[in-house]
């Protein structure tokens, strides 16, 4: 087989006939830009600001967002763009950093404000252009603000569009050349207004058209899919989670017995998984293969506590054994995996591999050199976005709504050494904490839910006996793509059943946490 290298941030896949690409600049809400403007069914892409105005051109995009940001214009480490980008002829819209730098470098002014303004403030309209059109100009908008400069000069050609309190211009507009900026956060809830303004900057600027639907997406991508791989053979990394499923689902659609599917047991799962997840995909008419390699897994862990090092280890073993089982079916070329948005963003930050938050084994966890080129159908979409199009293909609910499961499976939820007898804690204190959520039907209320053993050991007393035994951290977020998360306000009756069930039931545990911290600071998963 051909060797074929994977390169990150790549999209294979799809063509669009419109984009809208937004800059990063490292703002926390740049995923909820992205979100805001699919879900006016516009396609669009997150990309780190400095991938070059070449790289620009080549996407051809319908029209660019500058997200915010934490620097300042005048800070000697600023993040810039080339001023070329405003010189493409394409519309425009910086928010608060972005707009900052728009004012910078198209030769307007900005300063420190001596009256900086972070949260809720009163946004009025002075003049209703293309994004404000249908908005009052006759009684201040709620919306939300996250900066200490503000522009004081406008660039030559703009014109103040709206204003607040302490900030002159709030919102500019140079409507020759479609280039606008607001200095609030329209990609927030908190603004009140901030769906009309995205969805005037994409409909009456851009001129874009409602076409980004799932039904488009999987007609669209079993195109694709037919186009890239012709008459060659496919294996599918198939776990039975829904992002595995849909990518299955999604190819099997479009080249039928050209796919072959495998489950892997890398003896990284939870209670009763393999069997559950086998039973389970006999309904889908899939060409399903299972390997067990628990012990060959367990080995390669042997003493390994750091958790990007697990990821590597797992991901590289992944590709070694779709290789062998490539081989075993005879001339394979492709590798079909599920890997998501959210995957790709957070491997690859928008300050450079020093800055990425974790490997993902779908993205960061693969050798640089394999003999599979990759198949991603999903790598454009959000994990809601993933459950619409598991509808669009008539996936049942149980598992459309089955909560995420990392690649790595349990080993970056033992934290430190994996071996078996803390996996076998782990798998008995997840199952309870699991029976538990579908008994109080809070289940399909979260995003997510789930235990992790801690590497210590408190004291306790059982009986009338001093113990010292292992700790379990029980966690359930609220999220809608993973981008964010909250921790769930899970009722203290259930929380209670929980800790009980865990340290009398699962032997080597005396003590159960509840992990109230959200994503960010945190990550969902603890490593």
């Amino acid at each position: 087989m051909q060797i074929l290298t994977f390169k990150q941030g790549t999209n294979t896949m799809n063509n669009h006939t419109q984009m809208v690409l937004v800059l990063d600049f490292g703002s926390q809400t740049t995923q909820l830009i992205a979100r805001r403007v699919r879900e006016a069914q516009v396609y669009c892409e997150i990309h780190p600001f400095n991938i070059g105005i070449e790289k620009i051109k080549a996407m051809a995009p319908t029209g660019i967002i500058l997200s915010g940001g934490p620097s300042s214009v005048y800070d000697d480490e600023a993040p810039m763009i080339e001023k070329e980008i405003f010189e493409l002829g394409l519309p425009l819209l910086g928010i608060c950093y972005g707009m900052q730098l728009t004012t910078h470098l198209l030769g307007g002014r900005v300063e420190r404000s001596d009256h900086r303004e972070y949260g809720h403030a009163h946004l009025f309209i002075d003049d209703p252009d293309q994004i404000f059109h249908g908005l009052s100009t006759d009684v201040p908008h709620q919306v939300w603000m996250s900066h200490g400069d503000r522009l004081e000069e406008l660039p030559p050609g703009f014109i103040t569009l709206a204003h607040s309190k302490s900030c002159p211009v709030a919102a500019m507009a140079n409507p020759e050349h479609g280039i606008y900026g607001v200095q609030f956060h329209p990609e927030v809830a908190h603004t009140e207004i901030g769906e009309d303004v995205i969805r005037n900057f994409l409909f009456r600027v851009c001129r874009c058209e409602p076409t980004w639907t799932m039904h488009s997406f999987v007609e669209n991508t079993c195109s694709a899919i037919k186009e890239k791989v012709g008459d060659r053979r496919v294996i599918c990394a198939l776990s039975g989670g829904v992002d595995s499923t849909v990518t299955a689902l999604l190819i099997n659609k479009a080249i039928g017995k050209q796919l072959t599917c495998i489950f892997v047991n890398n003896g990284l799962l939870r209670k009763n998984e393999a069997e559950t997840v086998l039973a389970f995909l006999e309904q889908f008419n899939l060409d399903l293969r299972y390997v067990d390699a628990e012990e060959r897994f367990l080995s390669k862990l042997k003493g390994i506590e750091d958790p990007e090092k697990k990821r590597k280890i797992i991901g590289e073993e992944f590709i070694f054994i779709f290789e062998e089982e490539a081989r075993k079916i005879g001339q394979v070329d492709f590798l079909a995996q599920g890997t998501l948005y959210p995957d790709v963003i957070e491997s690859v930050s928008f300050k450079g591999p020093s800055a990425t938050i974790k490997s993902h084994h779908n993205v960061g966890g693969l050798p640089e050199v394999m003999k599979l080129e990759l198949v991603e159908p999903l790598r454009e979409l959000f994990k809601d976005e993933v459950r619409r199009v598991a509808r669009e293909l008539g996936m049942p609910t149980e598992l459309i709504m089955r909560h995420p499961f990392p690649g790595p499976g349990l080993a970056i939820r033992v934290l430190g050494e994996v071996n078996r007898e803390r996996l076998e804690i782990l798998r008995e204190a997840d199952a309870i904490v699991m029976e538990e959520m579908k008994r109080s039907e809070w289940y399909f209320k979260v995003w997510q839910a789930f235990a992790v053993l801690l590497p210590i050991r408190t004291v306790g007393v059982m009986g009338d006996e001093r113990t010292y035994d292992h700790v379990v951290a029980i966690r359930a977020v609220d999220s809608l793509d993973a981008m964010t998360a909250d921790w769930t306000r899970l009722p203290y009756q259930v929380l209670a059943t929980m800790s009980n069930r865990i340290i009398n039931e699962v032997r080597g545990v005396n003590r159960v946490c509840y992990d109230i911290s959200s994503k960010p600071p945190a990550t969902i998963e603890w490593e």
